[in-house]
């Protein structure tokens, strides 16, 4: 069946299954998605504590000199409490004593007979962190489906968290097919070959995707070694293949998945390049048919097989998303069929690639985003808007920018 970009990303979402769940310890979490709700189990801060080295005061005892009549550390359990005329000397983090109405910084007070004096102007509650006013017990502190970085670890280990459930970590099997191939680690390659890029290129991307991915190998162009490669990828959540699947007589991928029982979502997409683009699942295994061409292979996978990852993963962010940008230069389309064209975002404008073709594998290496043209677009001149999705994307530059805002 052949379908429009947007109905085979309808396909996808409908289709593709969330992962199941373990429970992992909160150090080994990184990057998983969240699977279950989790709520805070105590206020944070969980008391009212000093936000400065200083003295725990009274407002009424403004510019005077009050006597110093405690210390109070970080951690100490203290029973002090502040009277009148009086200040309590106090470390950042600790308890508040009671009676205390505001703290003030070491640096705005003098030495003064017997004690300290306090600056003209108080301002109650100043520099007092108010228990719970970062998190409250009981609030949601995290939802299910939130990818789990470096500052949301941060929040479980606030609550003592030290197990979560997550959705498991995706499993990719990988292979190319066809008999010209050959692989980058053999030396000897004769004029009528090539080297097998895909398979080298779709598994690093699927493991800066989060994945854990087994490379099965080359297949040639026979029935019997894609049955093999096939029977070897069968226990993962994802096969993703290229090659094989156009109307050559040697392109047998979708002879023998057919012959596996698998049911085909779509097989041809109307999209260029990439065409042949094939999507289905044999039983609990997803599978996703990607051209032989690698930089056919490779966009169809930055749309197709990330959003297959993406239902896959059980995250709530789980549609790919576009930066407005401004086209550098001029671009000329022949209208007829969706294409992906890919390029160069600075942070302002997209760049497209000037001379690319689906067998290149240069362009895409100098490439950080690509952009989706309608089918009905013959051009887009410079300056117009462009909708980029990011491929390898940091906000990272090689020239000095100035960082600081107003």
């Amino acid at each position: 069946m052949e379908v429009t970009t947007t109905e085979a990303l309808e396909l996808i979402y409908k289709h593709t299954p969330k992962k199941s769940t373990k429970i992992l310890p909160i150090e080994q979490a990184l990057g998983y998605i969240l699977s279950e709700d989790i709520k805070a189990t105590h206020n944070l801060p969980p008391y009212d504590n000093s936000a400065m080295d200083g003295y725990a005061v009274k407002i009424s005892d403004a510019s005077k000199c009050v006597k110093v009549t405690d210390t109070i550390f970080a951690g100490d359990n203290s029973d002090a409490v502040l009277e009148d005329g009086c200040a309590i000397k106090i470390m950042t983090g600790a308890k508040i004593p009671e009676g205390s109405e505001a703290i003030v910084p070491k640096e705005d007070t003098t030495e003064c007979e017997n004690g300290v004096k306090l600056p003209d102007e108080l301002c109650e509650g100043k520099h007092i962190r108010r228990c719970g006013e970062d998190i409250k017990c009981c609030d949601l502190l995290l939802s299910k489906g939130v990818k789990l970085q470096a500052h949301q670890i941060t929040l479980l280990a606030s609550q003592g968290i030290s197990h979560i459930k997550v959705y498991k970590q995706i499993r990719v099997a990988i292979f190319a097919s066809g008999s010209e191939l050959k692989m980058h680690f053999e030396s000897v390659v004769d004029s009528y070959q090539l080297y097998n890029t895909n398979a080298p290129a779709l598994k690093a991307r699927c493991e800066e995707l989060g994945c854990k991915v087994d490379f099965i190998g080359t297949a040639k162009d026979s029935v019997d070694d894609l049955k093999e490669h096939l029977k070897s990828a069968l226990d993962s959540d994802l096969i993703i293949t290229s090659g094989g699947v156009s109307v050559g007589d040697a392109d047998h991928t979708k002879e023998v998945f057919d012959g596996f029982g698998m049911h085909t979502h779509f097989d041809k997409i109307q999209i260029k390049p990439g065409k042949p683009t094939t999507f289905g699942c044999i039983e609990d295994t997803m599978v996703l048919n990607l051209p032989g061409n690698p930089m056919a292979a490779s966009l169809n996978f930055e749309l197709f097989g990330q959003s297959i990852l993406l239902a896959m993963s059980g995250a709530n962010e789980k549609f790919l998303n576009t930066i407005d940008a401004q086209m550098a230069d001029e671009c000329k389309l022949r209208a007829g069929r969706r294409t992906l064209l890919p390029g160069y975002y600075n942070g302002t404008t997209f760049t497209p690639t000037k001379n690319f073709a689906p067998g290149m594998i240069k362009p895409l290496s100098n490439a950080n985003s690509y952009i989706v043209i309608s089918e009905e677009c013959s051009g887009i001149s410079a300056g117009s808007t462009v909708k980029i999705l990011p491929i390898r994307f940091s906000f990272n530059t090689d020239t000095k920018k100035e960082l600081i805002s107003c």
